[in-house]
C-alpha cells in the first residue's frame, strides 16, 4: 500500500516516469505472499483449511488471521510469524527503488520527508501507510470532513473488501462533501429503515471493480461488469447490515441498481464522494444519507 501513494507521490514531481510506477507497483505486488499460502506452505495449516477461511472471509468482516485463531488453525504466535513473512509493504518498495537504481536510501528518506509535509501527515499516519494497515489507512481520507460515524464504519468496511476482494494495491484519496455527481456508470444499492442510506461504485473505475471481483474481462462497462460491481456491494452491505443488527439498528436492503448512461445524483443533503483507484484508474465510491436523493 505505501508504494501507491509514495510512488505516486514521486511521479508527480518527476522523480520517477508512469510506466517505472507502474513497473515498481509490479515488482511490489509479486513480492507479497497471501496468508493463506504462507500458513500451508509453513505446515502450519492445510489446504483445505486455508480455502475454508478464505470462504469465511467473504461471510463476516474478519482478516484471515482472526478467523484461523478463533478456529483453532492458527495460534496468536504462528500469525505474528506469518504476517512478518508476508513482507513489509514500505520496505520492499524502497528495496525495489534502490535494487532499480531509482534512487539512494538517503534520497528516499529525504522524499518520505517531502512527502509527509506535503499531504500534511502526522508521523503515526505516515506510519499507517507504511504498515498498510487498511482501517488506519482510511481514517486519514476521512478525516477534517465532518462525515457522519456510520458512513465512516461504512466506507472503513467497504476499504476492507477492497483490499481482500478487488486489488490490494489501491489508493484512496480526500473524501468529498458534494451535491451533484454526474457519471455515465454506477453500480448501486440502498439501504432503508433506521438509516437511509445509497451506496455507489460510479465512474472508469467500474470496469476494474467488475473484472477484479468476477475473475473475468469485460470488453467495456456493460449491464454484466456492472452487475458484478453490484454483487460486490451487495457483499459489503450484507456484513454492514448484520454488523448494524449486533447492535440493535434495523435497516433493509433493497435490490441493487445500475446506470449505463449520463446520470446525474443530486441531494440538498449529505453526500459523500471517495475516490478509489485500482491499477490506477479511478471509481468513486458515493454515499448518500439520511434525506431524499434524486437519480436522473
Amino acid at each position: 500500500m505505501f508504494g501507491v501513494y509514495f510512488g505516486k507521490y514521486l511521479q508527480d514531481i518527476g522523480v520517477i516516469t508512469g510506466e517505472q510506477y507502474n513497473e515498481l507497483i509490479m515488482t511490489s505486488r509479486t513480492s507479497r505472499v497471501k496468508m493463506g499460502l504462507l500458513a500451508v506452505a509453513e505446515g502450519f495449516m492445510s489446504q483445505a483449511q486455508a480455502e475454508e477461511v478464505n470462504m469465511l472471509q467473504a461471510q463476516k468482516d474478519a482478516r484471515f488471521g482472526d478467523i484461523a485463531v478463533d478456529k483453532g488453525y492458527l495460534t496468536e504466535e504462528q500469525v505474528s510469524v506469518l504476517l512478518k513473512k508476508q513482507g513489509d509493504s514500505y520496505l520492499l518498495f524502497v528495496q525495489a527503488l534502490i535494487e532499480g537504481n531509482y534512487l539512494t536510501l538517503e534520497e528516499i528518506q529525504h522524499h518520505v520527508n517531502h512527502y509527509k509535509r506535503s499531504e500534511r501527515l502526522t508521523s503515526l499516519e505516515l506510519d499507517a501507510i507504511k504498515s498498510a494497515d487498511v482501517d488506519k489507512v482510511i481514517q486519514i481520507f476521512l478525516k477534517d470532513s465532518n462525515v457522519p460515524l456510520v458512513v465512516k464504519d461504512y466506507i472503513a468496511l467497504m476499504a476492507r473488501n477492497i483490499i481482500r476482494f478487488i486489488d490490494n494495491k489501491v489508493r484512496f484519496d480526500r473524501v468529498e462533501k458534494i451535491h451533484t455527481y454526474t457519471t455515465k456508470h454506477i453500480a448501486s444499492q440502498c439501504f432503508t429503515g433506521d438509516y437511509e442510506l445509497f451506496i455507489g461504485i460510479c465512474g472508469p473505475g467500474d470496469k476494474n471493480f467488475g473484472e477484479a471481483y468476477a475473475k473475468e474481462e469485460f470488453e467495456q462497462i456493460d449491464e454484466d461488469c456492472l452487475d458484478a460491481v453490484c454483487e460486490f456491494i451487495n457483499v459489503c452491505n450484507g456484513l454492514f447490515a448484520s454488523k448494524l443488527s449486533q447492535e440493535e439498528i434495523s435497516i433493509d436492503m433493497l435490490p441493487p441498481n445500475m446506470y449505463t448512461d449520463d446520470t446525474t445524483i443530486s441531494t440538498e443533503g449529505m453526500m459523500f464522494m471517495l475516490p478509489c483507484y485500482v491499477n490506477d484508474v479511478r471509481a468513486d465510491i458515493v454515499i448518500c444519507m439520511e434525506t431524499k436523493w434524486s437519480i436522473e
